[in-house]
């Protein structure tokens, strides 16, 4: 598989602007070859907009899921992305996955909230994380913060995993995250971990880039610096890794 992750700077606040640019980001990204985008945490309306989060947030199969799915149908290209949804009086911060038909594979609702904004702005969320398949590769789904806790990533690469995806906005002064955390959660647990950050200001809030796709070594198959720009890389199955890279197999992890 081929995939690609965008490091953009926080976009207008205008969902329709954003909307046009995420459209470009894909058609190119597909004349590329990729067969899956990744985009960070709350895309869509913003991740530093709580004035935003309560009155733009859609529920699903609102304006916004349908505008991605047309997006993924026509450029034919699945897409993953993090945005605020609408559930009855609660706002979520949730993450979904659209195949190259545009329909929807996977959807998660955040659990682990951090800071007071995020805890201001958004309900928790009670599902577990979701595990599905694209391109014949078995992944999960996480947001941002979830990923610092070693029993998501693992309950994941438990039920057969080997790609996980992480829509996130971490901010400059956590660069410990895409540089240790997010490689060591690949590495014990024998997963790719494709983690996907703003660069730049946003408000009060400045994104540290270093977006990563960590292969189960630990290893960067990419790694971006704190600038925008995107991520290419070939995503190879656990199969293909030397078994002397491999310090785990998913039967390994049945007895932790």
């Amino acid at each position: 598989m081929k995939l690609a992750l965008v490091q953009p700077q926080p976009l207008s606040s205008d969902p329709a602007q954003i909307l046009s640019v995420i459209e470009v980001w894909v058609k190119g990204l597909a004349s590329l070859g990729a067969d899956l985008v990744v985009l960070p945490e709350l895309i869509l309306p913003g991740y530093n907009r709580p004035e935003a989060h309560h009155a733009e947030a859609q529920p699903l199969d609102g304006v916004w899921c349908r505008a991605m799915g047309e997006i993924a149908r026509q450029t034919g290209c699945a897409i993953c992305y993090g945005w605020a949804e609408r559930l009855g009086n609660q706002v979520l911060n949730v993450a979904s996955v659209l195949d190259e038909t545009g329909a929807r594979i996977a959807h998660y609702r955040k659990i682990q909230l951090f800071g007071a904004m995020e805890k201001a702005s958004f309900a928790f969320g009670t599902q577990a994380p979701p595990v599905f398949e694209l391109n014949g590769t078995r992944m999960g789904l996480l947001i941002c913060y979830d990923i610092e806790f070693p029993e998501h990533a693992r309950a994941l690469a438990r039920a057969g995993c080997e790609l996980i995806l992480v829509p996130t906005a971490n901010p400059v002064g956590y660069d410990h995250v895409p540089d240790l955390l997010v490689r060591a959660r690949a590495n014990e647990n024998a997963v790719t971990v494709v983690y996907a950050n703003y660069s730049g200001p946003d408000g009060g809030i400045s994104f540290g880039g270093r977006s990563i796709i960590a292969g189960p070594d630990g290893l960067p198959l990419a790694q971006a610096g704190t600038g925008p720009t995107m991520l290419v890389a070939d995503i190879p199955h656990r199969a293909e890794y030397p078994p002397e890279v491999m310090s785990l197999q998913f039967k390994d992890l049945r007895q932790y």
